[in-house]
Protein backbone atom coordinates (compact mmCIF):
# COMPACT_ATOMS: atom_id res chain seq x y z
CA UNK A 1 0.00 0.00 0.00
CA UNK A 2 1.13 3.88 -1.22
CA UNK A 3 2.01 5.62 2.04
CA UNK A 4 1.11 9.18 2.97
CA UNK A 5 2.92 11.39 5.84
CA UNK A 6 1.57 13.83 8.31
CA UNK A 7 2.34 16.00 11.29
CA UNK A 8 -0.80 17.08 12.29
CA UNK A 9 -0.57 15.48 15.70
CA UNK A 10 1.50 18.36 16.50
CA UNK A 11 -0.71 21.10 17.13
CA UNK A 12 0.37 24.76 16.95
CA UNK A 13 -1.23 27.16 19.65
CA UNK A 14 -2.55 30.10 17.41
CA UNK A 15 -3.88 32.91 19.00
CA UNK A 16 -7.68 33.35 18.34
CA UNK A 17 -8.56 34.91 14.69
CA UNK A 18 -5.17 33.43 13.54
CA UNK A 19 -5.64 32.86 9.46
CA UNK A 20 -4.08 29.34 9.04
CA UNK A 21 -6.09 26.71 8.69
CA UNK A 22 -4.36 24.80 10.99
CA UNK A 23 -7.40 22.12 10.98
CA UNK A 24 -7.45 21.59 7.31
CA UNK A 25 -4.51 19.16 7.98
CA UNK A 26 -6.50 16.58 9.92
CA UNK A 27 -9.36 16.72 8.01
CA UNK A 28 -7.32 15.65 5.06
CA UNK A 29 -5.74 12.90 6.69
CA UNK A 30 -9.29 11.88 8.30
CA UNK A 31 -10.90 11.88 4.43
CA UNK A 32 -8.20 10.14 3.05
CA UNK A 33 -8.33 7.19 5.77
CA UNK A 34 -11.88 6.95 5.29
CA UNK A 35 -11.35 5.95 1.29
CA UNK A 36 -9.06 3.03 2.67
CA UNK A 37 -6.52 3.51 0.05
CA UNK A 38 -3.37 4.53 1.51
CA UNK A 39 -1.16 3.87 4.71
CA UNK A 40 -1.20 6.97 6.80
CA UNK A 41 1.83 7.35 8.96
CA UNK A 42 3.23 9.97 11.61
CA UNK A 43 6.34 11.85 9.91
CA UNK A 44 10.09 11.60 12.08
CA UNK A 45 11.52 14.87 12.45
CA UNK A 46 14.19 15.99 9.91
CA UNK A 47 17.97 16.06 10.90
CA UNK A 48 18.63 20.05 11.79
CA UNK A 49 22.17 19.16 9.81
CA UNK A 50 20.18 17.65 7.02
CA UNK A 51 18.20 21.34 6.85
CA UNK A 52 21.29 23.24 7.13
CA UNK A 53 22.35 21.90 3.73
CA UNK A 54 20.30 24.65 2.03
CA UNK A 55 19.71 27.15 5.42
CA UNK A 56 21.93 29.28 7.30
CA UNK A 57 22.77 27.34 10.05
CA UNK A 58 22.56 30.52 12.92
CA UNK A 59 19.01 30.48 11.69
CA UNK A 60 18.26 27.43 11.59
CA UNK A 61 19.95 27.11 15.59
CA UNK A 62 18.32 30.49 16.66
CA UNK A 63 14.57 28.75 15.33
CA UNK A 64 15.07 25.58 17.19
CA UNK A 65 16.10 27.46 20.17
CA UNK A 66 13.63 30.03 20.10
CA UNK A 67 15.78 33.11 19.79
CA UNK A 68 14.82 34.67 16.44
CA UNK A 69 14.44 38.43 16.78
CA UNK A 70 10.51 39.57 16.97
CA UNK A 71 10.68 41.00 13.44
CA UNK A 72 11.92 37.77 11.90
CA UNK A 73 8.98 35.74 14.12
CA UNK A 74 6.67 38.20 12.78
CA UNK A 75 7.75 37.76 9.01
CA UNK A 76 7.23 34.29 9.64
CA UNK A 77 3.50 34.35 10.87
CA UNK A 78 3.50 32.28 14.15
CA UNK A 79 3.98 33.07 17.87
CA UNK A 80 7.21 30.34 18.45
CA UNK A 81 6.42 27.23 20.70
CA UNK A 82 7.84 24.24 20.90
CA UNK A 83 5.07 22.18 19.19
CA UNK A 84 5.89 25.23 16.35
CA UNK A 85 9.42 23.42 16.64
CA UNK A 86 8.26 19.77 16.44
CA UNK A 87 5.52 20.34 13.85
CA UNK A 88 8.20 22.09 11.47
CA UNK A 89 10.56 19.23 11.88
CA UNK A 90 8.03 17.03 11.04
CA UNK A 91 6.70 18.87 7.90
CA UNK A 92 10.45 18.63 6.38
CA UNK A 93 11.06 14.88 7.70
CA UNK A 94 7.70 14.15 5.92
CA UNK A 95 8.81 15.25 2.62
CA UNK A 96 12.10 13.64 2.89
CA UNK A 97 10.50 10.89 3.37
CA UNK A 98 7.86 10.87 0.64
CA UNK A 99 11.02 11.56 -1.29
CA UNK A 100 12.69 8.22 -0.45
CA UNK A 101 9.25 6.35 -1.39
CA UNK A 102 9.28 8.02 -4.62
CA UNK A 103 12.82 7.23 -5.51
CA UNK A 104 12.00 3.59 -4.38
CA UNK A 105 9.06 3.34 -6.10
CA UNK A 106 8.04 6.23 -8.17
CA UNK A 107 5.27 8.25 -5.55
CA UNK A 108 5.61 9.74 -2.33
CA UNK A 109 3.07 11.87 -0.45
CA UNK A 110 3.02 14.55 2.81
CA UNK A 111 0.20 16.16 3.64
CA UNK A 112 1.96 18.71 4.98
CA UNK A 113 5.61 20.82 3.31
CA UNK A 114 4.94 23.12 0.56
CA UNK A 115 6.81 25.84 2.95
CA UNK A 116 7.85 27.46 -0.48
CA UNK A 117 8.07 31.01 1.04
CA UNK A 118 11.06 29.84 3.63
CA UNK A 119 14.54 31.71 2.03
CA UNK A 120 18.28 30.33 3.20
CA UNK A 121 18.41 32.82 5.80
CA UNK A 122 14.92 33.64 7.23
CA UNK A 123 11.15 32.25 6.75
CA UNK A 124 8.23 34.21 5.62
CA UNK A 125 4.33 33.26 4.91
CA UNK A 126 3.59 30.62 7.50
CA UNK A 127 7.43 29.20 6.08
CA UNK A 128 9.71 27.93 8.24
CA UNK A 129 12.21 25.85 6.67
CA UNK A 130 11.75 25.42 2.63
CA UNK A 131 10.72 21.45 2.65
CA UNK A 132 11.07 21.36 -0.98
CA UNK A 133 14.43 22.85 -1.25
CA UNK A 134 16.25 20.71 1.67
CA UNK A 135 14.28 17.60 0.03
CA UNK A 136 15.69 18.18 -3.57
CA UNK A 137 19.24 19.43 -2.04
CA UNK A 138 19.28 15.94 -0.15
CA UNK A 139 18.02 13.79 -3.53
CA UNK A 140 20.96 14.98 -5.46
CA UNK A 141 23.88 14.86 -2.11
CA UNK A 142 22.11 11.57 -1.30
CA UNK A 143 20.64 9.53 -4.08
CA UNK A 144 22.93 11.13 -6.93
CA UNK A 145 19.90 12.77 -8.47
CA UNK A 146 21.26 15.06 -11.45
CA UNK A 147 18.34 17.20 -12.19
CA UNK A 148 15.35 18.08 -10.35
CA UNK A 149 12.44 20.17 -11.20
CA UNK A 150 10.10 22.19 -8.87
CA UNK A 151 6.33 22.74 -9.88
CA UNK A 152 4.43 25.21 -7.68
CA UNK A 153 0.67 25.78 -8.25
CA UNK A 154 0.35 27.68 -5.23
CA UNK A 155 -1.18 30.80 -6.02
CA UNK A 156 1.49 32.64 -3.97
CA UNK A 157 4.26 32.50 -6.00
CA UNK A 158 7.17 30.15 -4.56
CA UNK A 159 9.52 32.89 -3.79
CA UNK A 160 11.90 31.09 -1.41
CA UNK A 161 12.46 28.12 -3.81
CA UNK A 162 12.92 30.76 -6.37
CA UNK A 163 15.66 32.19 -4.81
CA UNK A 164 17.33 29.13 -3.34
CA UNK A 165 17.83 28.12 -6.89
CA UNK A 166 17.65 30.98 -8.97
CA UNK A 167 21.55 30.33 -9.69
CA UNK A 168 21.01 26.31 -9.87
CA UNK A 169 21.10 24.73 -13.73
CA UNK A 170 20.17 21.75 -12.29
CA UNK A 171 17.01 22.38 -10.85
CA UNK A 172 14.37 24.22 -12.63
CA UNK A 173 11.36 26.09 -10.81
CA UNK A 174 8.20 26.49 -12.12
CA UNK A 175 5.94 28.48 -11.08
CA UNK A 176 1.82 29.30 -11.91
CA UNK A 177 0.43 32.44 -9.09
CA UNK A 178 -1.65 35.47 -9.62
CA UNK A 179 0.46 38.90 -10.34
CA UNK A 180 -1.24 40.88 -8.24
CA UNK A 181 -1.28 38.57 -4.85
CA UNK A 182 1.45 37.68 -2.20
CA UNK A 183 4.36 38.07 -2.53
CA UNK A 184 4.54 41.38 -4.07
CA UNK A 185 7.64 41.19 -4.35
CA UNK A 186 8.66 38.58 -6.54
CA UNK A 187 11.53 36.59 -6.97
CA UNK A 188 12.65 34.99 -10.32
CA UNK A 189 11.54 31.61 -11.23
CA UNK A 190 13.05 29.31 -13.60
CA UNK A 191 9.75 29.46 -15.43
CA UNK A 192 6.86 32.01 -14.62
CA UNK A 193 3.59 32.51 -15.09
CA UNK A 194 1.49 35.17 -13.56
CA UNK A 195 -2.38 35.68 -13.66
CA UNK A 196 -4.85 37.92 -13.21
CA UNK A 197 -7.41 38.19 -10.39
CA UNK A 198 -10.39 36.25 -11.47
CA UNK A 199 -8.74 33.73 -13.78
CA UNK A 200 -10.95 30.89 -13.98
CA UNK A 201 -10.24 26.91 -15.30
CA UNK A 202 -10.20 27.36 -18.63
CA UNK A 203 -7.38 29.99 -18.73
CA UNK A 204 -4.88 28.31 -15.76
CA UNK A 205 -5.91 24.96 -17.04
CA UNK A 206 -4.19 26.32 -20.55
CA UNK A 207 -1.11 28.00 -19.13
CA UNK A 208 -0.25 24.77 -17.07
CA UNK A 209 -0.76 22.67 -19.95
CA UNK A 210 1.52 24.93 -22.38
CA UNK A 211 4.31 25.07 -19.85
CA UNK A 212 4.53 21.72 -18.74
CA UNK A 213 6.06 19.97 -21.66
CA UNK A 214 9.10 22.63 -20.92
CA UNK A 215 9.14 20.66 -17.32
CA UNK A 216 9.60 17.44 -19.36
CA UNK A 217 12.16 18.73 -21.76
CA UNK A 218 14.35 19.48 -18.80
CA UNK A 219 14.10 15.83 -18.38
CA UNK A 220 14.04 15.66 -14.08
CA UNK A 221 14.80 12.75 -12.44
CA UNK A 222 12.58 13.68 -9.87
CA UNK A 223 9.54 16.43 -9.57
CA UNK A 224 8.38 18.23 -6.48
CA UNK A 225 4.87 18.69 -6.72
CA UNK A 226 4.04 22.07 -4.69
CA UNK A 227 -0.07 21.33 -4.79
CA UNK A 228 -1.67 24.29 -2.99
CA UNK A 229 -5.23 24.96 -3.88
CA UNK A 230 -5.79 28.47 -3.17
CA UNK A 231 -6.53 29.00 -6.80
CA UNK A 232 -10.32 27.91 -6.10
CA UNK A 233 -13.11 30.73 -6.10
CA UNK A 234 -13.73 30.11 -2.57
CA UNK A 235 -10.72 30.44 -1.11
CA UNK A 236 -10.03 33.80 1.21
CA UNK A 237 -7.08 34.25 -0.13
CA UNK A 238 -6.70 32.84 -3.52
CA UNK A 239 -8.14 35.66 -5.71
CA UNK A 240 -8.41 32.92 -9.04
CA UNK A 241 -11.76 31.28 -9.76
CA UNK A 242 -11.18 27.62 -10.47
CA UNK A 243 -13.99 24.78 -9.90
CA UNK A 244 -12.84 21.51 -8.23
CA UNK A 245 -13.42 19.80 -11.40
CA UNK A 246 -10.63 22.38 -12.56
CA UNK A 247 -8.37 21.64 -9.90
CA UNK A 248 -8.81 18.29 -10.43
CA UNK A 249 -8.02 18.29 -14.00
CA UNK A 250 -4.87 20.32 -12.91
CA UNK A 251 -3.66 17.69 -10.64
CA UNK A 252 -4.39 15.24 -13.70
CA UNK A 253 -1.81 17.55 -16.11
CA UNK A 254 0.74 17.28 -13.55
CA UNK A 255 0.38 13.85 -11.67
CA UNK A 256 -0.40 11.90 -15.25
CA UNK A 257 2.52 13.92 -17.10
CA UNK A 258 4.99 12.11 -14.31
CA UNK A 259 3.73 8.67 -14.59
CA UNK A 260 3.75 8.94 -18.45
CA UNK A 261 7.02 10.24 -18.58
CA UNK A 262 8.04 7.59 -15.64
CA UNK A 263 9.85 10.50 -13.84
CA UNK A 264 9.41 9.71 -9.52
CA UNK A 265 7.00 12.14 -7.96
CA UNK A 266 6.40 14.07 -4.84
CA UNK A 267 3.32 15.95 -3.94
CA UNK A 268 3.39 18.03 -0.98
CA UNK A 269 0.66 20.56 0.16
CA UNK A 270 0.19 24.34 -0.22
CA UNK A 271 -1.70 26.94 0.42
CA UNK A 272 -5.64 26.62 1.02
CA UNK A 273 -8.00 29.10 2.81
CA UNK A 274 -11.57 28.45 1.13
CA UNK A 275 -14.66 29.10 3.57
CA UNK A 276 -15.91 27.00 3.87
CA UNK A 277 -12.96 24.94 5.02
CA UNK A 278 -13.98 21.85 3.78
CA UNK A 279 -13.65 22.67 0.19
CA UNK A 280 -9.75 23.43 0.95
CA UNK A 281 -10.07 20.05 2.47
CA UNK A 282 -11.90 18.40 -0.53
CA UNK A 283 -9.43 19.68 -2.99
CA UNK A 284 -6.47 18.50 -0.85
CA UNK A 285 -7.93 15.45 -0.84
CA UNK A 286 -8.57 15.22 -4.39
CA UNK A 287 -5.09 15.62 -5.40
CA UNK A 288 -3.72 12.36 -3.65
CA UNK A 289 -7.12 11.10 -4.76
CA UNK A 290 -5.56 11.21 -8.63
CA UNK A 291 -2.49 10.31 -7.63
CA UNK A 292 -3.78 6.87 -6.70
CA UNK A 293 -5.49 6.36 -9.77
CA UNK A 294 -1.93 6.98 -11.82
CA UNK A 295 0.11 5.50 -9.08
CA UNK A 296 -2.40 2.80 -7.92
CA UNK A 297 -1.52 0.60 -4.78
CA UNK A 298 1.92 -0.18 -6.35
CA UNK A 299 3.86 -3.01 -4.96
CA UNK A 300 4.41 -3.46 -1.07
CA UNK A 301 6.15 -0.09 -0.35
CA UNK A 302 9.36 -1.26 2.28
CA UNK A 303 10.14 1.10 4.75
CA UNK A 304 12.64 3.34 4.44
CA UNK A 305 15.95 1.95 5.69
CA UNK A 306 17.46 2.57 8.97
CA UNK A 307 20.66 3.78 7.34
CA UNK A 308 18.71 6.05 4.69
CA UNK A 309 15.99 7.49 7.80
CA UNK A 310 19.90 8.13 9.82
CA UNK A 311 20.96 10.54 7.10
CA UNK A 312 17.80 12.78 7.35
CA UNK A 313 16.22 12.22 9.98
CA UNK A 314 15.98 13.35 13.60
CA UNK A 315 15.47 9.99 16.11
CA UNK A 316 13.37 10.92 19.17
CA UNK A 317 15.57 10.17 22.47
CA UNK A 318 14.95 7.01 24.04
Amino acid sequence: MRRLFYCDHHEIPLPPGHKFPIRKYRLIREMLAGDGQYALLPSEPAEPATIERVHDPEYVERFLAGELPTAAQRRIGFPWSEQLVKRTLGSVGGTLAATADALAKGFGGNLAGGTHHAFRGEGSGFCVFNDIAVAAVWARESRGIARAAVVDLDVHQGDGTALIFQDDEQVLTFSVHGRKNFPFRKQRSKIDVELEDGTGDDEYLNAVESVLPQVFAFEPQIVFYQSGVDALGSDLLGRLALTQEGMKHRDQLVIGGCKEHGIPLVITLGGGYGNPIESTVLAHANTFRVAFEQFGTGQDDAQVSRQESASFLRKPAS
